[in-house]
């Protein structure tokens, strides 16, 4: 079973009395729809699943037809008992916000227990709309990429093709036709979520821009990157409020962070230069030239992607936790990842065998900072496999 601590958090709620819609976001293959299947097939509550998969985008109607289903089916029970209505991919039917508002405020009127799950693959597009129309109606799960854990598990994934092929699960299948893979990451996930899903969230007025900065991020993951020295590299000119703006697309998208530089003010972290961290490693190989083998050869290259998969595992696994990740660098100095919870400040250093281009600093941030606990990661430390069965919250 996989998901586990989402399980156990959806089960828990839907067995409570009608009270909120619950929606899980979350990126593409991130396990959302598999997840609710487990918890339909282990809940005592009936229910009715239908996806958008083949609906036009403008039939709302569509969300009537299939929420009248669930009533009917309900209602033949003589209302006495608690029926679940699932709609998944729902982002996908325009205006679908307004539709959900009526029919659920209809039930809450009329006392009718229909308890509702809504699934979406865009997660910004999703918490904008419900938090524009359904506030007060909703609790929230984001749902990040599957984990080193769920990977090994599932497909018997070894930590070397954990950090080469990452946490896609359907992409598992083809990892030994290494081109078809790339394909498919690049085809089917990337261009579906870059030029579709992002597109969707927001305006965007320069595609080729936000394309080019998606493709320079990943390939600096790791790295921290000024706006000014990145439109440099662009092709297409833009401004940095521009660039912030689609960084912040490409991270509620589920695959591309800017990280922020830690600060006792946090005004100042906002004017920082980010530090580029993709959201699942196989966005940086699917996009280069080289094979697993060749990967594990290139001894920098190999680092950047364990550096960059730890920093994937903390922003994905520190999801509905309130826990925040950054980074710290001052002159020479710098610190990878500084995990942030209620005040509580915990330094964590990967030592990966990337050439580095700054010093270790975590005594230096110590001295600057209260530091609750400081961490090392790789060689010498916590062996790689070991942190990736960590949550952060152990951390603390």
């Amino acid at each position: 079973m996989y998901k586990r601590k989402y399980f156990k958090n959806i089960f828990t709620r839907l067995n409570e009395p009608r009270k909120f819609l619950q929606v899980l976001a979350g990126p593409r293959q991130s396990g959302k729809t598999t997840l609710i299947q487990q918890v339909i097939k282990e809940i005592k509550i009936p229910s009715h699943y239908a996806t958008t998969d083949t609906v036009d985008a403008d039939s709302s109607i569509w969300i009537e037809q299939q929420w009248e289903i669930a009533r009917l089916k309900l209602k033949s029970s003589g209302l006495k008992k608690d029926f679940l209505l699932v709609l998944d991919e729902i982002q996908k039917i325009r205006g679908w916000t307004e539709t959900v508002k009526k029919l659920w405020d209809e039930d809450t009127l009329n006392k009718i227990p229909l308890k509702v799950v809504l699934l979406g693959s865009s997660p910004l597009l999703i918490q904008k709309g419900i938090t524009e129309t359904l506030a007060g109606r909703f609790e929230l799960i984001r749902i990040p990429h599957w984990s080193y854990s769920e990977m090994s598990e599932a497909f018997n994934f070894n930590l070397d093709q954990y950090f080469y092929f990452g946490g896609y699960p359907g992409a598992s299948s083809l990892i030994k036709d290494n081109e078809r893979w790339k394909n498919y990451i690049k085809d089917s996930l990337i261009e579906t979520t870059v030029s579709r899903d992002v597109f969707m969230m927001s305006r965007v007025d320069k595609p080729a821009l936000l394309k080019r900065l998606f493709e320079i991020g990943c390939q600096y993951s790791g790295q921290i990157l000024s706006f000014n020295k990145m439109l440099g590299q662009l092709q297409d000119a833009g401004n940095t409020t521009t660039l912030a703006h689609y960084l912040e697309l490409l991270s509620s998208a589920g695959m591309l962070k800017g990280l922020q530089k830690y600060t006792a003010q946090k005004t100042r972290q906002k004017a920082s230069s980010p530090k580029f961290q993709v959201l699942n490693t196989s966005l940086i190989t699917a996009q280069t030239g080289k094979n697993l083998k060749e990967a594990k050869l290139d001894f920098n290259f190999w680092g950047r992607l364990a550096e960059s998969a730890v920093g994937a595992h903390l922003i994905n696994e520190s999801l509905n936790t309130g826990i925040e990740i950054y980074y710290w660098r001052e002159r020479n100095k710098e610190v990878d990842f500084i995990a942030e919870r209620g005040g509580q400040l915990v330094a964590i250093e990967v030592k990966s065998g990337k050439k580095r281009l700054a010093l270790p600093g975590i005594q230096e941030f110590s001295n600057k900072f209260k530091t609750h606990k400081k961490f090392l990661v790789g060689k010498g430390g916590i062996e790689f496999k070991e942190f990736f069965e960590l949550s952060p919250e152990d951390l603390f």
